[in-house]
């Protein structure tokens, strides 16, 4: 009864390892799904945002390109403090005994236009484009990454199940074992024997689940988060499609982002090869300039005293004047020479003039200049620029077309792959149903005494590498189809 009872439970065991595989260990918390770890990736990976910040710089550079096409404006506003100190130069006074204050205002507008110019703004936009591709390439990157270490934490916690089914199957073996001692037919031998593979297998168990463990953290760090505690992952993934090499190799050639990124950066090399060559046509600069001014003394009192004796000193120059013609009998004015004095409406022009500053401006005149430019001879430097940008467009042909060969070559090597793991799926899924009906006869005929227990541990043995091998074959087809999609450049379910 103790043989029959044992040997039902390791049937039992044996039955079970490969459900037991096929689930990841029961675990509190939320289940994370392959598809929202990718959406956590896409928010949150650090390289992939790194990529997105380059869209800024390319935006950028498109509206400074566009800006080209518009006149440069600038404007400028200045203000200064004079001493009232005159300047003596070559033994001449010049300058004013009065404090001053200056402000003055500029506005100035260029425009230089050219083929280069256009050629520029073409090479922005196609630069830009060429950004949006490494974007969705550096997305797919990150979604292969993620999905790949996501297979690698499933299938390290499908082993891990297998261990601990295991750690059940040695755990009979070892009752059995004793069971056998106890009626006389077994050695201690064997009970030894069996209590060291169940020790081993407790062992490696433990490993295995520590390793399964080490998985799903690196798994959050492709993800770009903390890892999620109790965080249990789906390892209902879905089936491979049936997809014709064919059709996958023009899907690529069409779609795949590092190809249009190439195809945009050839682009751009065209685009700089046209405006090296421009620099043979001339170009068109045109300016606008226009100022004003304003200022005012600090001491007003002291320019009516300049007034005042301004107006006296006129009026005794008029008195003079006059005496001389009225002297020698000519006609004169000199009763009107009286009326010469400091008026109150000049003090108030005075005091006026003063009052403007620093808001009232007198605008100085304006300027226009137009400008038609083209180069003859600049010491081969032009020449130089366009045979470089003739290199750089034949090397951005070239990469592309390197490109488009590896991409046909690694689609088709991912396509022979994924169809030679399908096929793998198969024959591993062959042997263990052998292996384990291989392990029920092994332990059938140790109860009854026709194998030793070492027979029954090398079944075990041989049940645990096909099995494990099977779980392999199993994530391998999903790993192969990941790298067939990082080949294509898209999802393809």
């Amino acid at each position: 009864m103790v043989l029959a009872s044992a040997a039902s439970v390791l049937v039992a065991a044996a039955t079970a390892a490969p459900i037991a595989a096929q689930a990841a260990p029961a675990a509190s918390g939320a289940v994370l799904s392959l598809t929202e770890a990718l959406a956590l990736a896409r928010r949150n990976n650090p390289s992939l945002q790194n990529s997105v910040n380059a869209r800024r710089t390319a935006a950028a550079q498109v509206r400074a390109a566009n800006g080209a096409l518009l006149p440069n404006v600038n404007t400028s506003l200045g203000g200064g403090y004079r001493e009232g100190r005159q300047t003596f130069f070559q033994g001449q006074a010049f300058g004013a005994t009065n404090d001053q204050l200056s402000t003055d205002v500029s506005g100035s507008a260029s425009l230089s236009v050219s083929l280069a110019t256009l050629n520029d703004r073409r090479a922005a936009r196609a630069g830009q484009e060429a950004t949006e591709a490494d974007i969705v390439a550096a997305e797919q990157r990150v979604r292969s990454d993620v999905t790949t270490q996501y297979l690698t934490a499933l299938q390290a916690q499908a082993r891990a199940a297998l261990q601990d089914t295991l750690v059940a199957t040695t755990a009979v073996q070892l009752q059995l074992a004793q069971a056998r001692l106890q009626v006389g037919s077994g050695t201690q031998l064997d009970v030894q024997r069996a209590e060291v593979a169940n020790g081993q297998q407790r062992v490696a168990a433990l490993n295995q689940r520590n390793q399964a463990a080490i998985e799903v953290l690196r798994l959050f760090q492709q993800i770009g988060v903390p890892p999620l505690p109790g965080a249990k992952l789906d390892a209902n993934l879905p089936a491979a499609p049936s997809i014709e090499m064919a059709t996958i190799i023009d899907m690529a050639r069409k779609s795949n982002p590092q190809l249009d990124a190439l195809r945009a950066r050839e682009e751009v090399a065209n685009r700089n090869a046209a405006s090296a060559r421009a620099s043979y046509f001339p170009s068109l600069s045109v300016s606008a300039n226009v100022s004003a001014f304003t200022n005012r003394y600090t001491n007003t009192g002291l320019l009516l005293d300049q007034g005042k004796a301004s107006a006296l000193s006129s009026k005794a120059s008029c008195i003079r004047s006059e005496e001389v013609r009225a002297a020698v009998g000519l006609a004169n004015n000199l009763t009107q020479c009286g009326s010469i004095a400091f008026s109150p409406a000049q003090e108030k022009a005075i005091r006026d003039a003063q009052g403007k500053y620093p808001i009232d401006f007198t605008r100085n005149p304006y300027s226009l200049s137009a400008s038609l430019s083209l180069p003859i001879f600049n010491g081969f430097r032009r020449e130089q620029q366009i045979e470089q940008a003739a290199v750089s467009r034949r090397n951005a042909e070239n990469d592309l077309r390197g490109q488009e060969l590896r991409v046909v070559s690694d689609v088709t090597s991912a396509f022979l792959s994924l169809t030679t793991a399908q096929q793998t799926v198969v024959l591993q899924e062959q042997n263990v149903r052998t292996a384990r009906t291989a392990l029920s006869l092994a332990q059938e005929r140790y109860r009854v005494g026709l194998a030793s227990i070492v027979d029954l541990q090398q079944a075990r043995g041989d049940y645990e590498r096909a099995e494990t091998d099977r779980i392999t074959a199993v994530y391998d087809v999903q790993r192969t189809f990941t790298t067939l999609e990082a080949a294509v450049g898209r999802p393809l379910r």
